[in-house]
């Protein structure tokens, strides 16, 4: 704020003054003998004149510095106005911080509130998915176990269809009609290749071949003496898949050691004593 000084006029303090030192050397020229009261005079005279002179001067200096103590008081005045304004945005925004930081205290907890909602959903989502998947697999196991029930049924029937065709087919070649053997050849082969595409292959050993019992069975489960030959094929044996599910069922004959002829134990007993 710009204050302009009071100017104050000096012209009656310098005819004052004029007139005191006028006054002081009328004194001292009109005088012949001065007294001392005349030297007191003079001297206060011009004492007062010089305060007289200097007085306006004073007069302004003092104005002056008190409109400058005013000026710099509307300073310090604005500056506390300004100090205010900023201590009102401080505490506004301490407040703004204040509802950020409540806000925020909101928002983390509603974000953990979320979260553990989340994670039980998850935990929930999980262990039905696991009951389903339990459910699923007992189901998956239940629905294995009757296949493979249905199979072995039908793999069953499949077989002993097969033996009654063999059987037929062999009481056919006992009979010696060409016909019904050929008849039947032709049907135990169809049946067979029927079979065959189902994965259902019959194991025919040869026969006069050594009773192996890794690839032959007999009927009774017995086991034949040492060197017996494969005889009969009583059943065939048959392969699922690859997998051998029976053994041919055969029947063995033994082999006899021919003894020597007499003439020959003979000659032979001729030969020695010779």
């Amino acid at each position: 704020m710009n204050q302009t000084v009071p100017r104050l006029s000096k012209l009656p303090f310098l005819i004052g003054d004029v007139l005191l030192i006028a006054a002081a050397i009328y004194v001292a020229q009109f005088e012949a003998f001065l007294g001392q009261w005349q030297y007191v005079a003079i001297i206060s005279a011009l004492a007062f004149g010089a305060w007289l002179f200097a007085w306006p001067f004073v007069l302004e200096f003092r104005a002056a510095t008190k409109i400058a103590e005013a000026s710099a008081l509307d300073d310090v005045t604005a500056k506390i106005q300004d100090l205010d304004k900023v201590t009102s945005s401080i505490a506004s925004a301490i407040l703004e911080w204040q509802h950020l930081q409540q806000s925020s205290t909101q928002f983390v907890t509603s974000a953990q509130h979320v979260a553990e909602q989340m994670t039980d959903e998850a935990r929930r989502f999980g262990e039905l998915m696991s009951k389903l998947h339990e459910n699923e697999k007992n189901h998956l196991r239940l629905e294995v176990e009757k296949l493979r029930r249905a199979e072995g049924d039908w793999l069953g029937v499949t077989v002993r269809m097969l033996d009654h065709v063999h059987a037929l087919h062999t009481a056919g070649v006992r009979s010696g009609q060409r016909n019904v053997i050929e008849q039947l050849g032709s049907f135990q082969n169809a049946c067979r290749d029927t079979a065959r595409r189902l994965g259902v292959v019959p194991m025919l050993p040869e026969s006069d071949v050594p009773f192996d019992v890794e690839r032959h069975r007999l009927l009774d489960g017995a086991k034949p003496a040492p060197g017996a030959l494969v005889g009969d094929i009583l059943a065939p044996g048959y392969t699922f898949q690859g997998q051998v599910i029976r053994l041919p069922v055969v029947s063995v004959r033994e082999v006899k050691e021919e003894k020597p002829k007499a003439e020959d134990a003979q000659l032979s007993f001729d030969e020695a004593g010779s």
